[in-house]
């Protein structure tokens, strides 16, 4: 392991006001950089999204739906793929402008899937992977390959996690790129598995490929910010057994994955997305506290190592998250202070054994 200098104090954009409702968040979450409007202007071909129905897709497709226009690049589409068992969602992105396409990926055959220059692969299983290691690896590491095959001749980016690294020292810097995996937990061997298919496709068929290791977006209706802020506002007590964690904004997330179609290479680019500080729980706590004016309840005591990824190359290539960790604090105790909806489905960033 090591530390790497860090990079020039760029930002990937103008920081945002902070979201006063859902509406002002998918805004803000669908507002593209100049940098990211520069580097789509460049595509050759539509843009394909898979597994767009997730936490992150809508707003990654409205992003990209932005972008291309402000880039002039109407000739090109955006295509939502997912099962849509939530139709006002579909119908909201297709109001936006997005096209989008029912689909079942895991028993539908990808030859019927539209034809695109480039894909974005969003597609996952992690919670119930403890019991139900099977289906993870079914769609973490089988599907990919029928995908490869499928889009061979696009430009992939696919999402991964930082899961992919071992536990690290909380003083290191955490795991950079070059350092080696070391999964914990059939999810996480899983996701490594999508890794490696990808790229073994890539390599043998020249496919353009960048991998997006990302730990953890934050886009205030979930993530650890909102487990640890809702923990605070309600009492509950807030587990330090994983003590440090990192965060970034879900928008920075989403633009990094979409220009990193630019950077995909038949050696696959690979790289961490997450943001520049290794955040204390235990701080995070108290400073959530403090915005509510109540008492932070700590149990167990933090360990010395963490699920932590050194990001060094994603900020000297992208820029730093345009939202910093103190504004994404400042926001989603704002978000619960106003009573806004959260998505119920905590992150269990406290799990330390792999076991989701």
């Amino acid at each position: 392991m090591h530390t790497a200098p860090p990079p020039a104090p760029t930002s990937a954009g103008p920081s945002p006001t902070r979201p006063v409702d859902e509406a002002a968040l998918e805004e803000s979450l669908a507002t593209p950089s100049p940098a990211l409007v520069a580097d789509l202007a460049g595509l050759d071909g539509d843009l394909l999204v898979l597994g767009a129905g997730g936490k992150m897709g809508p707003s990654l497709c409205r992003l990209a739906r932005r972008a291309l226009d402000a880039a002039g690049r109407t000739d090109l589409a955006v295509i939502a793929v997912s099962r849509w068992s939530d139709p006002r969602a579909a119908a909201a992105l297709a109001d936006d402008g997005v096209r989008t396409v029912p689909f079942d990926l895991m028993e539908g055959d990808p030859a019927e899937l539209p034809d695109a220059g480039n894909v974005v692969f969003m597609v996952g299983a992690k919670f119930g992977s403890a019991n139900d290691p099977t289906t993870a690896w079914a769609v973490n590491a089988a599907l990919p390959d029928r995908i490869a095959r499928r889009y061979r001749d696009a430009r992939i980016a696919a999402f991964s996690t930082g899961n992919v690294y071992p536990l690290v020292s909380v003083l290191d810097a955490g795991s950079a790129e070059g350092d080696p995996t070391g999964p914990v937990g059939e999810y996480a061997m899983s996701c490594l598995g999508r890794e490696r298919v990808f790229a073994h496709h890539a390599r043998r068929a020249g496919t353009p490929l960048s991998l997006i290791r990302l730990n953890y977006a934050v886009d205030l209706r979930y993530g650890v910010l909102a487990d640890i802020a809702s923990a605070v506002h309600s009492g509950a007590p807030v587990s330090l057994a994983t003590g440090h964690v990192n965060v970034v904004w879900q928008g920075y997330a989403n633009e990094v994955a979409l220009r990193s179609l630019t950077r995909a290479a038949a050696e696959p680019f690979t790289v961490n997305v997450t943001g520049p500080e290794t955040a204390s729980v235990r701080r995070l706590a108290h400073r959530f506290a403090a915005e509510f004016g109540t008492t932070a309840h700590l149990e167990g005591e933090e360990s010395g190592t963490g699920l932590l990824s050194d990001a060094t190359l994603c900020h000297a290539e992208f820029g730093y998250p345009s939202v910093p960790l103190a504004t994404l604090v400042a926001w989603q105790a704002g978000w619960l202070r106003d009573g806004l909806p959260l998505s119920g489905k905590p992150t269990k960033f406290d799990v330390r054994d792999g076991r989701f």
